[in-house]
């Protein structure tokens, strides 16, 4: 596919060219990735600045989504990639490997420091990928890129939302963009310099407020916000202000999750062993055993089947780990989650919930929905149609499964990203690729209609195995 870049993506590749130490604060959905591989390929490859670029993203972004960013753009095919992933002796050999770019999940990053040491560090280029992920100065992932910053001249740090908690959770990110140079040298001194103590148990302090909500109620908080964001504003860009951004009104993205070699290997079983029982009943294929097969690959491809007694067993967490890390990439931020199985609805609940998420099961829940303080909520495409005004919640729609109802798909997304709303809809499908995902998507984008869609995604698996 060719890129022709939005302004604010040309925006964001400009930005990283331009500022050794550049924050990228985009909503899910802007182009992060395809915005910093650009940038990256015109480092390398243009002006000569970079040589090893390291890349430390959340596992399951690290597996599928840099690679699929790759191969999907005509620009960026000629990238190569190594995956720091899996066993140390895998690690190991993905770091003799010749790339350009090298991907590890966060988890691993305090090995790989430790492996290389501070002083043979071999990166002269890190992008943190969920930069808020580190927005604890206590914490062994912090620390460990506290130490080798020194030895990387650029540095990129995208997020969408760099505060879930407050101000506070500024300094640790900022620190690893510029090592203090805007914020201070150390968390106790931007706390002294802008901020007061607030809750407290005896000498513990719990909280800390912005100074001025308290001592000065005529200046008020928003005055120092304003002197912590106009020193950061140089090499921190946010691309949350509709006032300035050209953004279109719904930002359509496709996450493409690469199954593991195994769980790969059993789907393709499971598919030939039903498309052959199909075959060899000698049946018409009509839209009914259409519904069948399909319905079958759909559930393994979102992780769980159903038994004859209507109870289910799992297959696979590919999904549910990918929706799990975009969830906590929102930090706080509402997201609207769809599912088709009930099954699915069960897992998602329990998968996730240290979010505490919410059905959508009535007026209360949309009254929730609207409100904004449901940080996650699940509703099943066909029993919101219709009727359902939901465009004052949050601005994020995730589809966990995908199906075969394009009539569906568009009325639910009508729900969110309809008149009234003043903020664009991040609109993204959750797609298993090498699966019937693949084909639920294509009747979605060719807009095919009805028992239609069935029986063209039906006829497709089966000539595969003809």
């Amino acid at each position: 596919m060719k890129f022709n870049p939005h302004p604010y993506q040309q925006h964001s590749i400009e930005h990283i060219l331009e500022n050794p130490a550049a924050g990228l604060f985009l909503d899910m959905g802007l182009g992060k990735t395809v915005s910093t591989l650009t940038a990256i390929d015109l480092l390398k490859f243009d002006s000569f600045e970079v040589s090893k670029v390291l890349v430390v993203a959340p596992k399951r972004v690290a597996e599928t989504v840099w690679d699929a960013e790759i191969a999907k753009w005509d620009h960026l095919r000629h990238l190569t990639t190594s995956k720091v992933l899996g066993s140390e002796k895998d690690r190991k050999a993905a770091l003799k490997r010749e790339a350009d770019i090298y991907i590890i999940n966060r988890e691993n990053l305090v090995w790989l420091i430790a492996f290389y040491g501070v002083a043979a560090f071999p990166f002269d280029m890190l992008v943190i990928d969920e930069l808020s992920s580190f927005k604890s100065a206590k914490s062994a992932r912090f620390k460990a890129l506290k130490q080798i910053r020194p030895k990387i001249a650029r540095v990129v740090g995208l997020t969408g939302t760099p505060m879930p908690n407050g101000l506070l959770d500024l300094w640790p990110q900022m620190y690893l963009l510029d090592m203090g140079q805007r914020l201070g040298k150390t968390l106790t001194a931007y706390r002294d310099d802008y901020f007061t103590p607030g809750k407290r148990n005896g000498q513990v302090i719990y909280t800390y407020d912005v100074k001025g909500k308290k001592e000065d109620p005529i200046i008020g908080a928003d005055i120092y916000e304003k002197i912590i964001f106009d020193k950061i504003s140089d090499i921190c860009i946010s691309m949350k202000s509709e006032d300035y951004l050209d953004l279109p009104e719904r930002v359509d993205n496709d996450v493409i999750i690469q199954l593991s070699p195994k769980v790969l290997q059993q789907y393709n079983g499971f598919e030939e062993e039903a498309v052959m029982e199909l075959l060899n009943s000698e049946e018409v294929i009509t839209a009914a055993n259409a519904a069948a097969l399909t319905g079958k690959l759909l559930q393994f491809a979102g992780g769980a089947m159903y038994k004859e007694d209507k109870t289910f067993y799992e297959l696979h967490n590919e999904k549910l780990e990918m929706l799990e890390e975009m969830i906590e990439a929102a930090n706080g931020v509402p997201v609207f989650v769809t599912y088709w199985f009930k099954h699915e609805k069960e897992r998602i609940l329990h998968h996730l919930k240290a979010y505490k998420p919410q059905e959508l099961i009535g007026e209360a829940s949309v009254k929730l929905w609207n409100s904004g303080k449901a940080t996650v909520m699940l509703g099943h495409p066909m029993s919101m149609g219709h009727g359902l005004n939901m465009q004052n919640g949050g601005d994020y729609m995730i589809h966990y499964a995908q199906h075969f109802s394009c009539e569906t798909y568009q009325q639910v997304i009508k729900r969110i990203h309809r008149q009234g709303r003043v903020k664009p809809v991040f609109n993204t499908r959750v797609i298993a690729a090498g699966t019937i995902d693949e084909y639920a998507v294509e009747v979605q984008e060719r807009k095919i209609k009805g028992q239609d869609a069935l029986m063209y995604a039906t006829k497709a698996i089966i000539d595969k195995y003809r």
